[in-house]
């Protein structure tokens, strides 16, 4: 159960860094794009809960890209609000936890499918953490494009280095998870 509590800790940790980007911009620029070929916030927020519906139900025993799941509609235009957009956030990566909670050891090894191309339920994994990172990373970047203030870094604040690395290194070396600290930011 290793595995899964890292890849638990590591979806939670892109989670929150989703969450605290999307907080700091207004409503009107959930739905703000570069040009007609970009995605909005909004875009990649419905695409993240369609994919995570789709991938995450009935993980196990069914196609990961559900006969219901309208990809394309995702990258459309809206008028969804900010407690709405959040809402199937929520829904999304509830999803996504309750499916990685039902799984074992036994079932690291066992072969699922995504438009009927096998792989293990470990790789399947996998495969979400870098496409859900991804996505996160678009919408922190949109997000930092975006704030009408002062950007609050979600991530070590430039010119901060040195002073993070004494912190650290002034620290006895232990076995610490580099997403609980994250999580306390």
């Amino acid at each position: 159960m290793q595995y899964i509590q890292s890849a638990t800790r590591l979806f939670k940790m892109y989670k929150q860094l989703g969450e605290k980007s999307i907080a700091q911009i207004d409503d009107a620029d959930l739905a703000w794009q570069q040009n007609e070929d970009s995605n909005s916030i909004s875009n990649i927020v419905k695409h993240l809960w369609g994919n995570m519906l789709s991938r995450w139900t009935d993980f196990l025993t069914t196609d990961g890209e559900k006969p219901w799941r309208m990809r394309d509609a995702e990258f459309e235009p809206d008028t969804y609000t900010r407690n709405e957009l959040m809402q199937k956030w929520e829904e999304g990566w509830q999803c996504l936890f309750d499916a990685l909670g039902s799984i074992t050891d036994a079932d690291l090894d066992r072969i699922i499918y995504i438009r009927n191309d096998g792989l293990t339920v470990m790789d399947a994994i996998n495969r979400q953490i870098a496409h859900y990172s991804y996505h996160v990373g678009q919408i922190v970047y949109i997000s930092k494009l975006r704030s009408k203030s002062a950007w609050n870094s979600l991530s070590i604040p430039r010119n901060q280095s040195g002073d993070y690395n004494s912190q650290k290194f002034a620290q006895e070396k232990d076995n610490r998870d580099f997403t609980d600290e994250w999580r306390q930011k």
